[in-house]
């Protein structure tokens, strides 16, 4: 009977334990979705992407512009050219279309690289800041990414904002 009686006991001490310690902790979460929407790094990231890019989307647009002229010459011209001529017009055409469709390619998978490498900066430093905040504010525990639910008395973000808004 004492035995029983004693692990009890220490059942008891081992639920109420955690429950005590929980007490303690000082927990926040950052919601990612709208750090990463709201920061003002965000917004120069993409600015530098746009400058970056602007002169090579505007050379496609001009060579997509030029070779739709071209096609709309060949349409309306076709009638009074030789089989020969029109043929070597069409292979012409063909070819400009290959080298615009290589050119929109590589356009796209340069943008999308450099991208991907400035949103990895911008998480870099948005868990930097989190980071600093954390220590600074002496969190224990502090939930970035795969929250479900966070009440309002936990959430971080508006200070990570803050702090980022202050770094630009």
């Amino acid at each position: 009977m004492k035995n029983l009686k004693f692990i009890w006991l220490l059942f008891a001490l081992f639920i109420a334990a955690p429950a005590s310690y929980a007490a303690d902790l000082k927990i926040g979460v950052v919601n990612a979705g709208v750090v990463l929407d709201k920061s003002p790094q965000k917004a120069a990231a993409l600015a530098r992407l746009e400058k970056e890019f602007s002169a090579r989307s505007k050379s496609l647009e001009a060579k997509h512009k030029a070779l739709r002229a071209a096609q709309e010459k060949l349409n309306k011209d076709g009638a009074i050219l030789s089989a020969e001529q029109r043929r070597d017009k069409e292979r012409d055409l063909l070819s400009d279309q290959r080298e615009l469709q290589r050119l929109q390619d590589e356009y796209s998978e340069d943008l999308s690289i450099r991208r991907n490498e400035e949103l990895r900066k911008l998480e870099k430093d948005i868990a930097e800041t989190i980071v600093d905040l954390a220590k600074k504010e002496s969190y224990d525990l502090v939930l970035y990414q795969g929250v479900i639910f966070a009440s309002d008395k936990v959430d971080l973000t508006d200070k990570v904002l803050e702090m980022l808004k202050a770094k630009k």
